[in-house]
């Protein structure tokens, strides 16, 4: 397993993390999701991913029982606040009144003292960011958070709150948590420059395009049995279309190769970007986690990037 460093921190995280959406707290049986959170970390990896909102707190319960084996300081937990979890007015946003009551929320499911990377979940258009800004800086001075990363921001909020952040002396964002893969590269033009320019890493969700670049989808009339496709879950269906799947069929050329999967891979492709800290990888069981894991040790030459950028661009 290869590190690098959080945004302008010094904390270190693992280039290929383990995620929780879609799969702990509801789809996958806990004990699986126990066991692969265990092999992950036999594996080497020290940074998991969860949120509040995934299955309404259960998955926060699912990470916090499997991470209790591990020494604390060993591992780097993160989590987010945004989304809905009740009904009422201010049970949603970023709101000093709801990142204070998630926070602790969410300390409590998970069973630690602190969070090592706190994300807003998705920016909002109602609350200040400088509201949102101290209520985080006030966290981090509690003791409860250690970091702070904001989610699918635009270059223009990251800046926002850099330039705020600046001005009245609080903690700085560290990391954006943002969907970037080989069929989907919306960042590479605005938001990973001023990421690079505010400190800021990107921590990669969805790197696999919903499993369209494992390669296990080989045409639109021949969708597996039980697959996220086959069950219509979590949006895949935007990228499952014959132009990807032709692209991805010229990529499993490439891997073959180079004697690696497809999900190794694009995941490989993802980690060229140095202002990458990490990739977020889904897995239901130990197995999933160990194949996506080898990414972590794979460079691709000069000459293998331009002919999937190639592809790619087709």
């Amino acid at each position: 397993m290869n590190y690098r460093r959080l945004g302008n921190t010094g904390v270190k995280v693992s280039t290929v993390s383990l995620g929780s959406w879609l799969t702990y707290g509801g789809y996958v049986a806990n004990e699986n999701a126990v066991n692969t959170i265990l092999k992950a970390y036999d594996l080497g990896i020290n940074f998991f991913d969860t949120a509040n909102v995934y299955m309404r707190g259960e998955a926060e319960k699912v990470v916090g029982k499997a991470i209790k084996s591990f020494p604390r300081e060993s591992i780097v937990l993160s989590t987010k606040v945004f989304f809905p979890m009740g009904d009422g007015p201010n049970d949603h946003g970023l709101s000093r009144k709801h990142i204070m009551e998630q926070a602790n929320a969410s300390l409590k499911r998970l069973d630690v003292d602190y969070i090592d990377l706190y994300y807003c979940h998705r920016f909002d258009t109602e609350t200040p960011v400088e509201e949102t800004l101290r209520a985080f800086d006030d966290l981090i001075h509690q003791g409860k958070v250690n970091y702070i990363g904001v989610s699918e921001w635009t270059a223009a909020q990251i800046t926002e709150a850099a330039h705020i952040a600046d001005q009245k002396l609080l903690n700085h964002f560290v990391a954006n948590q943002s969907q970037y893969s080989m069929l989907y590269r919306n960042i590479e033009d605005e938001v990973i420059p001023a990421s690079a320019a505010h400190g800021v890493s990107q921590v990669c969700w969805s790197p696999l395009a919903q499993g369209v670049l494992t390669g296990k989808y080989t045409s639109l009339d021949n969708i597996p049995a039980g697959s996220r496709a086959a069950e219509k879950k979590g949006g895949i269906l935007r990228f499952l279309t014959e132009e990807n799947l032709n692209k991805v069929s010229e990529l499993k050329k490439i891997a073959a190769e180079l004697e690696i999967t497809m999900a190794e891979l694009a995941l490989a492709w993802i980690l060229r970007q140095e202002n990458v800290a990490s990739v977020v990888v889904g897995a239901s069981n130990p197995d999933q986690i160990a194949d996506n894991a080898k990414a972590a040790d794979i460079t691709l030459d000069t000459e293998t990037i331009n002919q999937i950028e190639t592809i790619l661009n087709n």
